[in-house]
Parts: structure tokens; C-alpha cells; sequence
């Protein structure tokens, strides 16, 4: 045991076999177990296996190790065993992911009065999966792991088993299990051409045959698998529904750091796998790229929209996910490290929101905007952190999001793609415009008092956190703590080591490198946010705003607004047929690029 843990290969089978260790010992004993001790010893683990992955991350350095179980270690060139990557990307994500548990534990305590260990296996399996993904370094076994995540999320989000809970996990469950079957499709074409499913091996054969059809076929299915978990556009329709009836703990984790995982599969795919084909690069480089903006934009509107707060932050997780993917589609390191630092700052602002949702349902009672006017006034303080953390999302120039966000854009620059700067803001303005403008109505009584319909909220709305308001709040407070440790004190060493991470996940290739000036700062740093004030300013003020002027615009806008609203529908079928579109769309930039 002790030659294990000295070797920093071996900490990551020892971060996922501990957790899944821990999640059958907990499943065995819930009839036995207090429901204290599980919150303590859970707490413990998350805490525990973040913490060594963080350790991980700063002992790998710039020498990545491949750890082989059982030591099935490549013979003859022929990569038979199942190995685990111990690189900077993965180990930090893991340790990211072991904050963002640890925190929606500590905050879901007393949420689930009555249901034993249940949540907390749940919690730990999802964890543990999420970690094995970051760490596997062959195509099977992150499938395995990916699924073993899709089913604990679709059990999380069924968790209160009522009624609208159980359709959207449903709604979840189908669309994913079909990106699901596309992963493995697109696996088994490539093993099909490499007779192999370690990394290293597929990328060989692509290196050796680059214009390879089956291998651009494989790479276009596994993508679009792993874009509808970053519901992305149009992959995207399961998110919106399973968030509005997920308990506010799964959700934080949902937009915190699930989501992000899809787009981490795709980076892993890109770079480690079939980079080498100009035809993928090129299908990155304009597929991925359009489905960022068309994701930046429509989430972006769709946010504003919506008078369901959390349905209105998961829309804002589609659009900011949506920008974190235009970042990959760069190609260039520089793009991929903002992408993971924005990512990183997103999740960490995005949990605190749904945190914040969460504390309005079990105070409140309700978590529809219009119904709840002026009643967050005896919580003003949620209502202070909710708009802090709106002019974060829109992007103001401090922390973590604006730091990706920056390099994303200096990336795009030097690749002579200018307009990306306005897809980035736009996206920044409508979300934290339609976070800003809840802040508003709830906490400070803020908009009309006549014209609006009231929404009473309804038993399946309702969460019951059994703790006084101050006690939700802490968790709230200790991730914004974070927040500013990483993304303000610690502000130089998070890029770096964003940019450190990138570089070992593109295997120190850049195909589009940046040149020019090493920091590119905006013309107007904080014109998104003013624009987001002037939204939310606007949307509250209506009615003091002339009936032609306000006439006008909604005349303008309104066949557009009832076309978005009328493809979320809640059809499944529906929603799987644009899940095919996307994946004709992907297919034929892959057949132009031929």
C-alpha cells in the first residue's frame, strides 16, 4: 500500500476505487447508518479525493504517467491492459470536481429528510465516475465511466419522485442514453480500423492513415455523444427540463461541473486521439466552432425569457458552456486554457446560483419570478450574492470567467477571428441581464405591480431543507470564498496552470498558435455588464417606457421568441430529431473538409 501511494500514478485507481469502496459500504449499511454519520463520512471522501488530486496536480508537473492495472503494460506495441492518465487536466478537473461535491453535500444536508444513504451513494458514485472519466485513457473504459455518470444523474434527478421530476429524468435519461449509443458506435468503428482502444493506439493508426473514413465517421459520432452531455445546441433540450425538477443540490452539480465533462471528452478526443487528421481539425475548427456561437446566442436568449429561475440558469449554462466550446474549436493552446479556466469560474458561479434557487424554494416556497415579487426581502443577503454573481456572468473584467474569456479572445485574435469578442459579450449581457433582472423583482420588490399574472408555487416546487436560512447560506459563502481565493489572490497561478493543463492535453501540439501580443485586454472590459444593467433596468421598468417604443421592439422580436419557445415544447421525439440534425450537420462539415 505504501509503494502505491508513493507512486502519483497510482493515486488516481486509488481516488475511484476508494469512492466506489465507500458508495457499496454506504448502500450496504443504509438501514444501519445515521444519516449524520453519512453526511460527515461523505463530506470526508469528496474532501478527501479532491484534495489528493489536487496534490496530484501540482506532484505530476510536466511529466504525465500512465498507471496500468494489474500491470497489463503494453507488449509488442499492442496496448491490452486498461491504464489511467495522471496528467494536469485530469487531475485537476478531479480536484474540481471533488470542491463542487464536497460544497453541494455540505449544502444539501437536511434536504432529504427520510431517504437514508440513498443521496449520498448516488453522490458518491456520480463523483467517482466523473473521476474515472478524467483519468481513463482509453475509449471503452471513459464510455464505462460515462455511463456509470448518466445513470447516477438520472436517478439524482428522479431523486423526489414525483411526477414532473420523473419526466424530466426521463426526458434526461433518453436523450442521453442515445448520445450514449452514438459514443459507442463511433467506438467500435474505431476499433474497427486500430484493432485497439488506448489513446495512444488510435492515434497512431490516424497518424498513419489520416484521411481514414472510419476514423472521421468515429470521431463525428463520439463528439456529438459527448456534446448532447454539454448540452450543447441542438443537443441541448434534455437540460432545461431536468434542472427545473432536479433537487437544487444535483442541479449545482449539473451545471457546475457535469456539463462540463462532455466538452472535456471532446478536448480529450481532439487532441489525444484524432488530431491527426486534417479532415477532424478542420470539422473542430468550423463545426464545433458555429455550434459555440449558435450555443452562446440561443441559450443567452432563451435565459432572458424564462420566468422559471432555474430553467432560466440552465439556459445560461447552455450559453456559457456554448462559449467554453468556441475556446476548443480554436485549436490553439491558448483557447483550450481559457476554455478550462472559464469553465472553472462558470461552474463555480453557477452552483452558487443554483444554490441560491434552492435556498428561494425551501424559504420561499416558489421559484417562479413573477410569483415571488418583493418576497426575498427578509433573505436580502441571497439577493446581494445573486447579483454579485450576475455581473460575474456577464463579465465583468475580475476572476476566473473573465480570465478564460480573455484568452479565448487572444487566441481568436491572433487567428485573425475578430467578431468572436461580440458572441462572448452578448452572451455575457442577456444571462447576467435575466440574473440581474431576478435579483431585482424577488429581493427588491423591483417592476410592475399590475399586468403580471401571479404563479402560486405548487407541492412539486417546493424543497424542504430543514435548516434555518443563515445555515443554507454558509455553503453559499464558502464557494464564492473560492471564488475569490482562485480567481482573484490567486489570480496569475490559475491561468497558468489552466494553460500548463492545456498543453499536456494537446500533447504540446498548436495548430492554429497564437502570435502577436501575449495578452489582449477589451476595448470596453465592462460594456457586457452595463449592457446587462441596462436589460434588467429595461425588463423592470417597462411600463414606464413609452407603449411605441416598447411596441415596436416586442412587435420585432416576438415571431422569434415564440419560435424558440415552440421547439422546447417538451416532445421527445421532437428533441431527438434535432439531435439527428446536429448529427447530419456535423457529418456533412466533416464530407466539405474531405
Amino acid at each position: 500500500m505504501n509503494s502505491v501511494f508513493a507512486d502519483p500514478a497510482a493515486w488516481p485507481i486509488c481516488i475511484v476505487a476508494g469512492l466506489l469502496t465507500l458508495a457499496g459500504v454506504l448502500l450496504a449499511g443504509a438501514k444501519i447508518v445515521p444519516t449524520l454519520l453519512s453526511d460527515i463520512v461523505t463530506l470526508a471522501a469528496t474532501a478527501i479525493a479532491g484534495g489528493m488530486a489536487a496534490v496530484l496536480a501540482m506532484r505530476i508537473g510536466d511529466h504525465p504517467a500512465l498507471y496500468w492495472m494489474g500491470g497489463w503494460t503494453p507488449r509488442q506495441g499492442q496496448a491490452i491492459g486498461i491504464a489511467f492518465l495522471a496528467d494536469r487536466a485530469g487531475a485537476g478537473a478531479t480536484a474540481f470536481a471533488g470542491l463542487m461535491f464536497t460544497v453541494a453535500i455540505w449544502f444539501a444536508r437536511g434536504h432529504f429528510a427520510g431517504a437514508r444513504n440513498h443521496f449520498h451513494v448516488l453522490m458518491l458514485l456520480f463523483l467517482a465516475s466523473q473521476c474515472g472519466f478524467f483519468f481513463a485513457h482509453d475509449l471503452f473504459d471513459m464510455f464505462v465511466w460515462f455511463e456509470m455518470m448518466s445513470v447516477a444523474g438520472f436517478a439524482l434527478t428522479g431523486y423526489a419522485l414525483r411526477s414532473p421530476s420523473l419526466d424530466g429524468a426521463l426526458n434526461f435519461t433518453i436523450l442521453n442514453t442515445i448520445g450514449a449509443y452514438l459514443i459507442l458506435m463511433g467506438i467500435a468503428l474505431a476499433y474497427a480500423r486500430a484493432n485497439a482502444l488506448d489513446f495512444s493506439a488510435v492515434r497512431a493508426i490516424a497518424q498513419g492513415q489520416p484521411d481514414d473514413p472510419l476514423l472521421i465517421a468515429a470521431f463525428v459520432l463520439i463528439t456529438t455523444g459527448f456534446l448532447t452531455k454539454a448540452a450543447q445546441v441542438p443537443f441541448h433540450f434534455w437540460l432545461p427540463d431536468a434542472h427545473a425538477v432536479a433537487p437544487s443540490p444535483v442541479s449545482a452539480i449539473f451545471s457546475g461541473i457535469m456539463v462540463s465533462v462532455g466538452l472535456f471528452g471532446v478536448a480529450r478526443m481532439v487532441w489525444e486521439v484524432f488530431a491527426p487528421c486534417p479532415v477532424v481539425r478542420h470539422l473542430v475548427h468550423v463545426g464545433l466552432m458555429s455550434l459555440g456561437c449558435g450555443s452562446a446566442v440561443m441559450g443567452a436568449v432563451m435565459a432572458l425569457m424564462q420566468r422559471h429561475v432555474k430553467r432560466m440558469l440552465a439556459f445560461s449554462t447552455v450559453s456559457h458552456v456554448g462559449v467554453a466550446l468556441i475556446g476548443v474549436g480554436l485549436l490553439g493552446q491558448q483557447g483550450l486554457g481559457g476554455s478550462l479556466l472559464y469553465l472553472a469560474g462558470h461552474g463555480l458561479i453557477k452552483a452558487v446560483l443554483f444554490m441560491i434557487a434552492g435556498i428561494m424554494l425551501s424559504t420561499l416556497g416558489g421559484i417562479d419570478e413573477i410569483g415571488l415579487r418583493g418576497a426575498g426581502r427578509p433573505i436580502w443577503p441571497a439577493g446581494i450574492v445573486m447579483g454579485a454573481c450576475a455581473l460575474v456572468l456577464a463579465g465583468i473584467p475580475i476572476g476566473p470567467l473573465d480570465a478564460g474569456a480573455q484568452m479565448m479572445d487572444a487566441q481568436a485574435r491572433s487567428s485573425g477571428l475578430h467578431g468572436l469578442t461580440l458572441v462572448i459579450g452578448f452572451a455575457g449581457a442577456l444571462t447576467g441581464g435575466a440574473v440581474l433582472r431576478v435579483t431585482g423583482r424577488v429581493f427588491f420588490n423591483l417592476g410592475p405591480t399590475s399586468g403580471e399574472e401571479d404563479a402560486a408555487p405548487t407541492d412539486d416546487e417546493r424543497e424542504h431543507a430543514n435548516r434555518p436560512f443563515a445555515a443554507q447560506l454558509v455553503p453559499v459563502l464558502a464557494l464564492l470564498a473560492v471564488w475569490v481565493l482562485f480567481g482573484i489572490v490567486f489570480a496569475s497561478g490559475a491561468e497558468d496552470f489552466a494553460l500548463a493543463a492545456a498543453r499536456d492535453m494537446t500533447l504540446d501540439a498548436d495548430f492554429f498558435p497564437r502570435r502577436g501580443l501575449p495578452h489582449v485586454t477589451p476595448v470596453l472590459p465592462w460594456l457586457p455588464a452595463l449592457i446587462a444593467m441596462a436589460i434588467a433596468s429595461a425588463d423592470l421598468n417597462r411600463h414606464h417606457i413609452p407603449d411605441a417604443v416598447y411596441g415596436a421592439f416586442a412587435g420585432a422580436s416576438r415571431p422569434a421568441f415564440r419560435m424558440l419557445q415552440a421547439i422546447h415544447d417538451g416532445v421527445i421525439g421532437e428533441y431527438v430529431l434535432w439531435m439527428m440534425a446536429g448529427l447530419v450537420f456535423l457529418a456533412g462539415i466533416a464530407i466539405l473538409g474531405c
